[in-house]
């Protein structure tokens, strides 16, 4: 298994470097709109960064999914690993926790660096610990809801339908979040959407020839 983790590593070496750049702008961009709040005059410019380096890192989680599935079928790497002791389910595994790591490449140096923040900020700062976990584990879920539509998308790519759907959901799931907040419900939302992607890309995965 880890040698398939590291080879996934290795042939999606750009989105992993991505992955650690956007995170390092994107704390540069929390930290500085945390040191020049002020109610009566926001941060303008940091939270204009901030959107442009979130949407970028929305379309670039997705396109490390649809590039992961597009490389295995024109590479048809599955169907040369497959020829070797090794199950479809655990190079789809693989996959899926090359991804995962991506993620939390460009998540957890964020959450450190808030943490970071919470404890040296002091009033009218509007920040505290618990919001911080919150925050984490509903854009931990979010990502990797890109990531599972990202992966749906591109083992498909010549269809229409997914891809225009993929984007669709993508566009839909960021103002979900923004409506319902990051509380206990967008959790059960954005897992069960995560749950059912997951099933669906091993679905099509396992029934598909190589």
């Amino acid at each position: 298994m880890l040698t398939l983790i590291k080879r996934e590593i290795q042939d999606h070496l750009v989105y992993f470097i991505a992955a650690l750049v956007c995170s390092g702008l994107l704390a540069i961009v929390l930290t500085q709109a945390v040191f020049s709040y002020d109610s009566r005059n926001p941060p303008v410019v940091a939270i204009g960064l901030g959107v442009a380096l979130g949407a970028i890192v929305t379309f670039g989680i997705c396109g490390m999914g649809a590039g992961q599935m597009y490389l295995d079928k024109t590479r048809r790497i599955s169907a040369f690993l497959s020829m070797l002791p090794v199950s479809r389910s655990r190079i789809l595994l693989a996959r899926i926790a090359a991804g995962i790591l991506a993620i939390l490449i460009l998540l957890v140096p964020l959450a450190i660096t808030a943490i970071f923040l919470v404890r040296i900020s002091t009033p009218p700062i509007p920040l505290y610990s618990g919001m911080v976990r919150e925050i984490f584990t509903a854009t931990f879920l979010l990502a990797l809801a890109f990531y599972c539509i990202g992966l749906q998308t591109g083992w498909n790519p010549s269809a229409l339908a997914p891809s225009l759907g993929g984007l669709g959901l993508t566009c839909l799931l960021v103002p979900l979040v923004v409506v319902k907040g990051f509380g206990t419900e967008i959790v059960v939302i954005l897992v069960s959407f995560v749950a059912a992607s997951l099933l669906r890309t091993w679905h099509n995965f396992s029934s598909t020839s190589l």
